[in-house]
């Protein structure tokens, strides 16, 4: 966690929010639920504009407003209020030309928190990891990043007969290898495993977003940490999906499945 002076200095209302959490502590420890949530909602707010459906669009702008308030976003807060008023009054003109607006204000909340949860870890980790031309891939790949030799192994069994399978054994050498292809096109999705040794699968994930590259190579996590904590974490991250270990040919070859489907490839 970045200090709360962070959120202080970039326009959240910390004393409103503290009214109400009572400490910066708790602010902390709930603030991952705001994410994952506030990133729901906006996803379901376009789902109902596109169905026409403005009775669920108030309702779920309502609880944004809410939510956006609780944790003091008060101008995401302000944008919501009106969103669900309109929604209420059954103006879809207004909705559909203003949508975007409450996508920006949103986003910018989101982008904000996850600085602030993650502090400087990503530059940490990524500081002086040097690249080589071994590590720049020449054919489509899916990367699987484990320090089990086994999950790598096994991955590798089920799509080598399709793709290149790329691996690595630690966050470290998955950063390396990331920012070796940054600049082409080849990583088409990444299988990535949290509780590894010297850098772990979180950094990787902060080091992917500092550098846009979330939608570039999609993420999908496997983990054997199945935690509420760890879940709420992962999602604040633009992650396709989470598999639990342990898992089976047909659950793996799905989620790479929808990862492809995330990024274009199929």
């Amino acid at each position: 966690m970045k200090s709360i002076d962070f959120l202080k200095e970039n326009g959240v209302d910390i004393s409103k929010s503290l009214e109400l959490f009572g400490d910066v502590s708790t602010y902390n420890e709930t603030i991952g639920e705001f994410l994952v949530g506030i990133h729901t909602k906006i996803k379901n707010l376009i789902h109902f504009m596109e169905d026409k459906d403005l009775e669920n669009y108030a309702i779920t702008a309502h609880s944004m407003k809410s939510d956006a308030k609780n944790f003091g976003f008060t101008a995401l807060a302000d944008m919501a209020l009106e969103h669900e008023e309109k929604g209420k009054a059954g103006d879809l003109y207004f909705i559909t030309s203003h949508i975007n607006d409450l996508i920006k204000k949103t986003n910018d909340a989101i982008i904000l928190v996850q600085e602030y949860m993650n502090g400087d870890d990503a530059d940490e980790a990524s500081h002086a990891i040097e690249t080589s031309d071994e590590d720049v891939y020449q054919k489509k790949t899916i990367l699987v990043v484990d320090d089990s030799n086994i999950i790598r192994n096994f991955v590798k069994r089920i799509f080598s007969d399709q793709y290149n399978v790329g691996t690595a054994k630690d966050g470290e050498e998955a950063i390396r290898i990331i920012k070796a292809n940054m600049d082409n096109d080849f990583i088409e999705a990444i299988l990535l495993d949290l509780n590894m040794p010297k850098v772990d699968g979180f950094a990787v994930l902060e080091f992917m977003r500092q550098n846009n590259l979330l939608r570039k190579m999609p993420v999908s996590i496997i983990s054997g940490d199945s935690s509420k904590e760890t879940i709420d974490k992962a999602f604040t991250y633009e992650i396709v999906d989470m598999l639990s270990k342990p898992f089976n040919d047909q659950s793996v070859k799905m989620v790479i499945e929808k990862t492809l489907i995330y990024k274009g490839v199929i």
